[in-house]
């Protein structure tokens, strides 16, 4: 009997969702673990196969799961491992696709998170029918799916498409971004560098804010979203700072593949109107009069936790 089920997992730096897939795309039941908790890799595996082995007793165990797909960052899909990943507990070089494969004893085939989510939405949400598109995760860092001609971008080692790291700011107190470089936009227009601006202007300036209310060391951004729902000034202004850092290097992407559209996704997108607004306005005046108001900017319309999941099992499938 054909295997009818896939697993997906979307491993980001803070949390790991893996997730039951069906072939309609459909995801039937998912569990959650804590990606820092683990600072060995061998622990982190087996944590998830435990939390998994609950989820697929219900349908008749491993046995009628055909194979496990999963975006991570720095996945090269290539070669299946996961390389010098700035934001995850193990350093190196880690083989992970070999690893789910020897736990799980089925087939395993990684691809960056960023990709797996572009593939997810894809197949199954806002980029159906489109052939040429930019995704762009911004989580705990920055990442980019790029689609061409219906094809995900690797390039020749598997990691193209890591545009999270392009420079923003070349100034001299440019910030320092996880990778060990300076200026790069995930440094700005994470969910993490949401928090290092508040925190920034909170300390350094007085200007008046309820973000003052809070340590300044745990800001985070949905604290600076909460802020500007009830009219925070300054609130508004990290969100404005974002969007504008956020949509010059929009406006760069678009030059480099011309993309029917630009599909944002992660934690960061909840803000609304808030971080579209002046994605959208900076992006338009900063790039060529030929993409002007010609590239629509959108969010992902899968669920947060679906689009990466669905993805990944995307992998499983082939």
């Amino acid at each position: 009997m054909e295997k009818p089920y896939v697993l997906g997992l979307d491993m980001g730096g803070t949390n790991s969702v893996l997730g039951i897939v069906d072939a309609r795309g459909q995801v039937l039941a998912r569990i959650s673990i804590k990606t820092q908790q683990y600072t060995d890799i061998n622990d982190y595996v087996n944590a998830l196969y435990e939390e998994a082995t609950k989820i697929v007793e219900p349908i008749g165990g491993f046995e009628m799961i055909r194979g496990i797909g999963a975006g991570a960052p720095n996945a090269n899909y290539y070669t299946g491992n996961i390389e010098q990943a700035p934001n995850l507990p193990w350093k190196g070089i880690v083989p992970f696709a070999q690893l789910l494969e020897q736990k799980f004893g089925m087939p395993a085939k990684i691809t960056n998170d960023a990709n797996a989510a572009a593939v997810g939405e894809m197949t199954y949400g806002a980029a159906r029918g489109m052939k040429d598109f930019i995704m762009i995760t911004l989580g705990t860092g920055v990442g980019g799916g790029v689609v061409v001609n219906g094809q995900v971008l690797y390039g020749h080692d598997g990691f193209a498409g890591e545009l999270g790291h392009v420079t923003v700011d070349y100034s001299e107190n440019a910030r320092m971004c996880g990778c060990g470089h300076k200026g790069h936009l995930e440094a700005y227009a994470s969910a993490t560098g949401v928090a290092r601006t508040a925190k920034e202007i909170v300390t350094t300036t007085k200007k008046k804010t309820l973000l003052r209310e809070l340590d300044p060391n745990n800001i985070t951004s949905k604290d600076v979203f909460d802020a500007a729902e009830k009219g925070d000034a300054v609130a508004k202004e990290i969100f404005d700072y974002t969007g504008m850092m956020l949509g010059r290097a929009l406006a760069d992407f678009i030059h480099f593949s011309a993309p029917e559209a630009i599909i944002m996704f992660g934690g960061l997108t909840k803000a609304g109107k808030y971080i579209l607004d002046p994605v959208v306005k900076t992006m338009n005046e900063s790039v060529m009069t030929i993409w002007k108001d010609k590239v629509k900017v959108m969010f992902s319309d899968l669920k947060e936790a679906d689009a990466a999941v669905l993805g990944a099992s995307a992998l499983a499938w082939e």
